[in-house]
């Protein structure tokens, strides 16, 4: 049986001392690389599998995860139906025309009312990460995305956030990781919040991490975590503090990749 476990130590900014593990307890040491803008790296996305899933071709066997290896289903004929300002998103983005189309049809098919709610998100990371509890990391990453607090997401929004997250700046992804952990969004970033995504995000792995996790892995990664952000000793990391100590540390820059696993 082919082994689906995500090489992964369970978190969005890996380990602080080191690189992640690599399949068979070998280290890559590789540096980090911008992804490459390519309907492959797109595909590896949980949001966007999903709704690509609902307009792509049904056939005997076919299953949403095989969708990995698939560069087609981005090639869909005409969309009759575009969102207004499709320009302006596409100049907003760094997705094509065509993958905003794809991106804005399969997502009208699964929300008609053209707006995600909450549930809808839980139900996304349920289907994903069968093997682990993905209700807790679902309610953070949606409130994310939910960038005016009125508890649903517009198309916009979405594609918006997509784009940072999958083809964004270093910085980009840094300021959006930051706004990720401050839970409260009130500039802050304090250990009980980063706990409580550490947390989430390895009870969502479950059985999927590899290697196996310790119970007090969250806890030890937030330690650590401070230990270099918290310049100031205040108990609290800014989002300077954040940015700045990130992009002169070669290992977070290295885990940065582990976006595309959780997101």
């Amino acid at each position: 049986m082919q082994d689906d476990r995500k090489d992964v130590d369970g978190s969005l900014l890996g380990e602080l001392n080191g690189v992640e593990p690599s399949p068979g307890g070998k280290k890559d040491n590789v540096k980090w690389q911008k992804p490459r803008l390519s309907r492959k790296a797109l595909m590896k996305c949980c949001l966007v599998k999903w709704i690509i899933a609902s307009t792509a071709p049904q056939g005997p066997g076919r299953h949403v995860n095989q969708l990995d290896s698939s560069d087609s289903d981005l090639e869909l004929s005409t969309v009759r139906h575009q969102p207004e300002g499709l320009d302006q998103l596409q100049a907003q983005t760094k997705f094509t025309k065509k993958e905003l189309q794809s991106l804005y049809r399969g997502f009208k098919n699964e929300c008609p009312s053209g707006l995600v709610d909450e549930e809808t998100f839980k139900t996304i990371y349920s289907q994903f990460f069968p093997q682990g509890d993905a209700t807790t990391y679902a309610h953070f990453l949606f409130n994310a995305f939910d960038i005016d607090r009125n508890g649903s997401i517009r198309f916009e929004d979405f594609v918006i956030g997509l784009s940072v997250l999958l083809r964004g700046t270093v910085n980009e992804k840094l300021n959006w990781a930051f706004n990720l952990y401050d839970i409260n969004k009130d500039g802050y970033i304090t250990k009980e919040e980063m706990l409580a995504i550490m947390k989430s995000i390895y009870d969502m792995m479950g059985r999927y991490t590899y290697p196996i996790v310790r119970d007090d892995a969250p806890f030890e990664h937030v330690e650590k975590f401070f230990q270099k952000m918290d310049r100031n000793r205040d108990g609290v990391v800014t989002i300077d503090e954040f940015i700045e100590t990130c992009q002169k540390d070669e290992n977070i820059m290295n885990s940065m990749q582990l976006f595309e696993n959780v997101i």
